[in-house]
């Protein structure tokens, strides 16, 4: 029952979200104290009392079978470094609070239960998703992804391999069809089996739908699984808790049918739940996702921050005696002149070529209509771009024919006068960013994409899919309906009243930037090394120390690119589970990484 918490955004990808994904913490008080239980996890001996249960991300102690609140306080004090222990059925939450007010607090969270003997099974299935138990190491692996993309604390490495035979503890995962992945992931507790609960009660725990997710209802299809789970095994209720400001969630539960129940859980004050107990600070709900990610970040490290202008992003950091302003990921140590540089798609693309990267040919739009079509003719297809702007306004893929380049450079014009037409590399977008001259993420950025059911409009899917892109990303990402939509189905013989047959699935936009919609794969350990070499490369020759380098590439992992353009202010918040953030501030103030260390096991 553990909240989807960003330590940095999310621990890691920003709570204000509020998709529907986090962490439960607290549980039905099962009575008397004293109750038999598998001792942490995997099956131990049986004790009597004082039941901890290990979940890999943390323990969940349940207080209530503690003998009193010292021995309780005691559990608590050996919470592991960079873990997130739960005390849930707290008796009299004020009375403990009392006894440790420096260490502890009260969890900000409602508690939803549902009764499984009036609840009714059924409700649509996600389609294209599997949902099963975790049966392999990769299904392990793939829940770990989901928690990180989520910013959830992850799991221990070796944990997983011994949880098969856990009896109290199911994991169900929701597999793509498609691609295999794991897009989603619910766990759940049997306190019956756990410590012989006298109420037959249950928990949810962990519920987590990737941001990237294609299919809409997993997170709902997560949940009625395992409701019917514990239903066939004849248990009472299911419990789980939730934000208390996570809208899109409890709004997900009431339409299942759970109801707020009174009942509260404590945890440790330390660096992952800062943001619950410590003073907040001032104007940090309106920033957005990309400056939320490195004010927390920032903050565990113990490092001042004064909010300057939330609605633009700017904060100022200070520490040790040194300030330094960021806008989101720009900072005081990006030069003008490295900004102007990027600034221009036009001079960043000549210094990638002075220093020896592979750019593609360009023209500007300003020349004769003859060069324009000798041009499209040499390439076949061309991308059209203002030669200033950023998140992906302006910008048409894959032009084909004079009247759609004609139709794209209008386009492009409405942001910026100056207009360059480049010829089109066929293959996929790759974001690396580079900070202090070193590769810290590289993720794939893949355009928007929506999957026929046989009977809704793409229109319809569409504001269907940007919605979810939006609330998973804290509504930074929403699909346009433009005329580069309309172009892009054009071209498949489509229109936004067409309607796709079911599991069909289409483009919609061939620019691959999140802000209108794209998805973002992380592909870090898979680049290859010469790719590396010149996203480093032309950060050096830009004298840049925070970058990000967008290459088309038709694989990863092979040699082969063509350099798109450097953005001086990447969004950092886009990498999970790259440590971007902590790269970042280890820039600003190289000493506070032992800072950030002794917060972690405080």
């Amino acid at each position: 029952m553990k909240k989807l918490e960003k330590g940095s955004a999310a621990a890691r990808k920003p709570r204000s979200t509020k998709a529907v994904s986090h962490r439960l913490s607290r549980l039905r008080a099962p009575g008397t104290s004293g109750h038999t239980a598998r001792a942490a996890r995997g099956g131990g001996a049986e004790t009597k009392g004082n039941v901890v249960l290990d979940c890999g991300w943390g323990r969940l102690l349940f207080a209530s079978t503690f003998s009193d609140d010292e021995v309780l306080l005691d559990a608590l004090k050996e919470e592991a470094p960079d873990s997130r222990d739960i005390a849930f059925y707290v008796g009299d939450p004020h009375v403990l609070l009392s006894r440790a007010p420096q260490e502890i607090f009260l969890d900000p969270s409602h508690t939803f239960r549902l009764d499984l003997s009036t609840y009714r099974a059924g409700g649509r299935r996600p389609r294209g998703i599997t949902i099963r138990r975790l049966g392999s190491e990769g299904d392990a692996a793939g829940i770990n992804a989901v928690y990180a993309a989520c910013g959830m604390v992850q799991v221990r490495e070796d944990f997983f391999a011994g949880e098969r035979d856990n009896r109290p503890v199911t994991y169900f995962v929701a597999q793509d069809d498609a691609t295999g992945e794991i897009v989603g992931t619910v766990t759940g507790i049997d306190h019956q089996r756990l410590f012989d609960d006298p109420e037959r009660g249950a928990s949810l725990w962990c519920l987590a739908v990737h941001p990237q997710a294609r299919q809409p209802g997993i997170g709902e299809g997560l949940v009625r699984i395992l409701a019917e789970h514990f239903q066939a095994r004849g248990l009472a209720y299911l419990d789980l808790s939730v934000l208390h400001d996570n809208d899109k969630a409890i709004r997900l539960y009431e339409k299942l049918g759970f109801r707020r129940v009174p009942l509260f859980a404590v945890k440790r004050k330390n660096a992952i739940n800062e943001k619950f107990f410590a003073q907040p600070v001032e104007g940090y709900e309106e920033l957005n996702p990309y400056a939320r990610l490195i004010v927390d970040e920032a903050l565990r490290r113990g490092i001042h921050v004064e909010v300057t202008d939330a609605a633009g992003g700017f904060f100022r950091l200070i520490h040790g005696g040194r300030t330094i302003h960021c806008r989101e990921s720009l900072s005081d140590l990006t030069s003008s002149v490295a900004m102007s540089i990027c600034d221009d798609k036009a001079v960043t693309r000549r210094f990638a070529e002075t220093a020896g990267l592979n750019v593609p040919e360009q023209l500007s739009a300003d020349a004769s209509d003859d060069d324009k079509r000798d041009f499209l003719e040499k390439h076949g297809k061309l991308v059209v771009k203002p030669a200033r702007g950023e998140q992906g306004r302006g910008i048409s893929v894959g032009i084909s024919s004079m009247e759609a380049l004609q139709a794209g450079i209008r386009q492009a014009r409405q942001v910026c006068d100056r207009v360059l037409l480049e010829a089109c590399f066929e293959g996929e977008d790759l974001r690396l960013v580079v900070i202090d001259y070193k590769l810290v993420a590289a993720a794939m950025r893949r355009p928007p994409r929506v999957v026929g059911d046989g009977q809704t409009p793409i229109r319809k899917l569409i504001e269907q899919q940007s919605r979810r892109r939006a609330a998973a990303t804290g509504g930074e990402s929403r699909i346009p309906v433009d005329a580069e939509t309309k172009r892009c189905l054009a071209e498949q013989d489509l229109d936004l009243d067409s309607v796709l047959d079911e599991e069909r699935e289409i483009t919609v936009r061939k620019a691959a930037n999140l802000h209108t919609g794209g998805t973002i794969h992380d592909v870090t350990a898979q680049v290859h090394p010469d790719l590396v070499d010149a996203a480093c490369r032309i950060a050096k020759a830009i004298k840049i120390p925070v970058v990000g380098i967008d290459f088309m590439i038709r694989d990863p992992s092979r040699p082969d690119y063509v350099f798109i353009e450097a953005n001086e202010r990447p969004g950092l918040a886009n990498h999970e589970p790259q440590p971007t953030a902590a790269r970042f501030i280890e820039l600003l103030f190289p000493g506070s990484r032992e800072v950030a260390a002794s917060n972690a096991s405080g």
